[in-house]
């Protein structure tokens, strides 16, 4: 029983409310947490299905709810508002109150409450925006919408980068459905008021982007109306509500056509509208269904504008100019007039598409055949052309060349290259080139190659006729043909098989033929032939025989016939080549040239023929022939025999002379060049011997020129040396004279000195200076008789005994008991 209680137990927290049904009574109530209490049996969790507008039984746990919460910057979209605008108490029990069924309030973050029975609520976060986004908003209570304008949350950022409330239109000029753009370029921020309400896209999402066009890129707003605006970068593109953008190949912003004087756009004028003036000129104007033709020369950068609808061939906007290189061709057609004219290169031909049109020109397999033998691509080309127009039209177009239209992606591309303005699409018969190309073999007018050697008559539906001799290349004009020609084939030529050509062959042509003829003794022969020919004179006149090779053979056999006729077998077989010769090419003249055989009616002449076989009608005169001719070969077979052994022991001789000569030869510049080196040899001893004596004798006379120098310079040394040695020796007399004079000058003064000295005064002085050198001698010795324990007279006398000292010692040391010792220090 508590376990079942227990399970009957209602307990809110805080944020937390459930709607419990009073089965007796019907009610319903709201329960707001916190709150606890035990549910009666008669009461039944039970929740609001938006959807079906009903409450339905669950659980407890499945009744119990969170509060409608919105944080700041949020916003709450509440359905079925109560009528005194009041929420449930926290807390409580709360009995169902009356409740604005279909209307709907909205109520800026922040902001939580509990929902009555029957309410619906939507949490939405606030819309932020970018300069480049925007909103689509709607009335859907326009009295709402008037009252709370005031309350919906609108910031803009200033100047100074503070928010502040951006412009918005007044409330009386809400109406019920009434769109609103909100630009991101004016608010930053948006909440919409109760009334008003943001229309979300086809994904769910409210913020929308806005077009931001770059320089060269523009878009196109298609309104309500049908008419539609075409603006140009840089900008930021907003929509009016009306308004949508066109889109194509999954973008809704183009890149503006870029034009050069090679390519232009064709257009047609829809509306009626005049040129910007320039300068002092008006604009040209232009009315409804004109065509023009816009060129780099007169706009390198097209931007569409809504008078303009392009004309387009197929998936092509732009028309493109056509390369055609030199010796090359287009055939060009006159959409008015129908005149076909042949455009020549080297040139970069933009058509007119108002006017002009590149055609090509389709040749059928038997044209083909003989104009251009054996060229199967040619064949297959003409054919695969003839299957395009299948009858459906009178000429087919030149096709068009660049690169095929990109196929659309699903995913939305950023800028789309395709053409979006208005647009007539026609069938692809006057389709303009798209790119340029070099490969233009089958794309130009027809031409035909004339090689060296050959020629072609050229025929125009006028009756015009023009020979092109090769080696040339001719292109045809639109209504021109070659004529052909039938020529016999076969050996011999007959008519049982024709050769059908347009080539004539001009120069070494060769014509091959068998004449069958009699000889005057009724002689069948075969005569085969091989005529070199060539044609001469005015080519007009080549193509005057249609058959030549008929005309030729049939003219040279009846002449044959004639000159075999005339003949036996046995003198006209041997001579057979010389005889034709001379009837078909004439007689040899004095400078050994025949003057060969020419036919006034087409220019041609022969100025050779060959005989390439003879044959005899009967055998048995064949046979004899043979074996005459055989007999004739013997015998000269046996002569050449004899000549070359001949030739070969006269040979043999020779060359065992030449051996012999040659050996002799060798010999003799063997002996020649041992001569040359023993010559040689001696003469390189000699030349050597010679050498050394050269060189001796050199060394010699340089030796000698060195002594010769050398006592050149010994003999001035000498001569210096004496000078300098005489020099002196005069300097010394004379300074030995001056010192005689000084000697004898002091000898005269010393002797005039002591003849002044007196014999006392003599003595005097050496007893003076006896005495002084006693004393010196005493100080100098007193150290010796102090170690002697003697007295230094003493010492003195002992030393100086015998000389005259030793008197002058004895007065010393008689005063020496008188006198006292001299100092210490002295």
């Amino acid at each position: 029983m508590n376990d079942r209680a227990r399970e009957r137990d209602l307990i809110l927290a805080p944020n937390e409310y459930a709607f419990i049904a009073d089965e007796t009574k019907g009610n319903i109530n709201a329960y707001i947490g916190p709150y606890k209490t035990s549910l009666a049996n008669t009461d039944q969790p039970v929740v609001f299905n938006p959807e079906s507008k009903r409450f339905e039984r669950c659980s407890l746990e499945a009744a119990t709810r969170a509060f409608a919460v919105a944080p700041a910057g949020w916003y709450l979209v509440l359905k079925n508002p109560a009528k005194d605008g009041t929420h449930p108490k926290t807390g409580a029990i709360n009995n169902l109150i009356e409740l604005e069924i279909g209307r709907k309030v909205n109520r800026p973050g922040p902001a939580a409450f509990a929902l009555w029975p029957g309410q619906m609520v939507r949490t939405i976060q606030g819309h932020n925006l970018r300069s480049n986004q925007y909103l689509i908003v709607r009335v859907y209570d326009e009295e709402a919408a008037k009252a709370n304008w005031k309350n919906a949350v609108i910031k803009s950022k200033s100047a100074g980068g503070e928010d502040a409330p951006a412009e918005v239109p007044s409330a009386p000029d809400l109406t019920m459905g009434q769109q609103l753009i909100i630009k991101g370029t004016d608010v930053s921020f948006y909440i919409p008021s109760t009334g008003i309400e943001v229309v979300p896209d086809e994904s769910g999402e409210y913020v929308r982007d806005a077009v931001t066009l770059e320089r060269l890129e523009y878009c196109i707003l298609l309104d309500e109306d049908g008419n539609k605006s075409y603006l140009q970068g840089p900008a930021v593109v907003f929509p009016s509500p009306t308004e949508t953008f066109v889109e194509r190949g999954g973008a809704n912003k183009y890149r503006a056509i870029e034009l050069n004087e090679n390519s232009g756009i064709y257009v047609k004028v829809i509306a009626p509208y005049r040129d910007e003036p320039k300068g002092d000129q008006p604009g040209a104007s232009h009315n409804v269904g004109d065509e023009l033709f816009i060129t780099g020369k007169d706009q390198m950068i097209y931007f569409p504008r809504p008078e303009h609808a392009a004309i387009k061939y197929g998936d092509h906007t732009i028309s493109y100019a056509v390369a055609i290189p030199a010796g090359e061709a287009r055939y060009v057609l006159d959409r008015n007039t129908g005149h076909i004219r042949l455009e020549r290169g080297p040139s970069i031909f933009l058509p007119d598409p108002r006017r002009e049109v590149i055609v090509r020109r389709i040749l059928d397999p038997r044209h083909v055949q003989l104009w251009f033998p054996g060229n199967e691509e040619a064949l297959a080309h003409n054919r695969r052309l003839a299957a395009v127009q299948g009858g459906k039209r009178d000429f087919v177009e030149d096709a068009e060349l660049g690169e095929s239209a990109s196929k659309k992606g699903k995913r939305r591309k950023e800028v789309s290259d395709d053409y979006a303005g208005d647009d007539f699409d026609r069938g692809q018969t006057y389709t303009p080139p798209r790119t340029i190309t070099l490969d233009t073999r089958y794309d130009g007018a027809v031409s035909v190659g004339v090689w060296t050697g050959y020629a072609v008559l050229v025929v125009s539906k006028t009756g015009e006729r023009k020979v092109v001799v090769g080696p040339a290349t001719y292109m045809l004009e639109y209504d021109e043909v070659l004529q052909a020609a039938e020529l016999s084939t076969g050996t011999p030529k007959s008519d049982d098989k024709l050769a059908r050509t347009v080539y004539l062959r001009v120069l070494y042509n060769k014509v091959s033929d068998v004449v069958e003829a009699e000889t005057a003794d009724l002689v069948q022969v075969r005569v085969r032939l091989s005529y070199r020919v060539n044609f001469e004179g005015d080519p007009q006149h080549w193509f005057n025989v249609e058959n030549y090779v008929k005309f030729l053979t049939e003219h040279l056999r009846s002449l044959l016939r004639a000159a075999i006729k005339q003949r036996t077998v046995q003198s006209f077989h041997p001579q057979v080549a010389r005889d034709v010769r001379d009837v078909v090419l004439g007689p040899q003249g004095e400078d050994g040239k025949r003057p060969g055989r020419r036919f006034e009616e087409n220019g041609m002449r022969v100025y050779d023929v060959e005989v390439l076989d003879v044959e005899i009608g009967d055998d048995a005169i064949e046979k004899l022939l043979i074996e005459a001719q055989h007999a004739v070969v013997e015998q000269t077979l046996t002569l050449e025999g004899d000549r070359r052994r001949l030739e070969q022991t006269r040979e043999r001789e020779t060359i065992k002379q030449e051996i012999d000569a040659i050996e002799a030869g060798t010999k003799q510049k063997r002996l020649g060049l041992q001569r040359s080196e023993v010559e040689a040899l001696h003469g390189f001893d000699l030349a050597k011997i010679e050498a050394e004596l050269d060189s001796r004798k050199r060394r010699l006379e340089a030796e000698r020129a060195e002594q010769e120098s050398v006592d050149a310079v010994h003999d001035a040394k000498l001569a210096r040396s004496k000078r300098s040695s005489a020099q002196e020796l005069e300097t010394s007399d004379k300074q030995l004279a001056m010192r005689l004079r000084e000697l004898e000058a002091e000898v005269k003064a010393v002797a005039d000195k002591a003849q002044a000295i007196s014999p006392d005064l003599i003595a005097a002085l050496q007893a003076f200076g006896d005495r002084a050198l006693a004393e010196k001698m005493a100080q100098s010795m007193a150290p010796l008789a102090i170690l002697g324990g003697e007295s230094v007279a003493q010492v003195l006398a002992r030393l100086l005994e015998g000389t005259k000292l030793a008197r002058v010692l004895e007065v010393v040391g008689a005063t020496e008991v008188h006198e006292p010792p001299p100092p210490a220090n002295d």
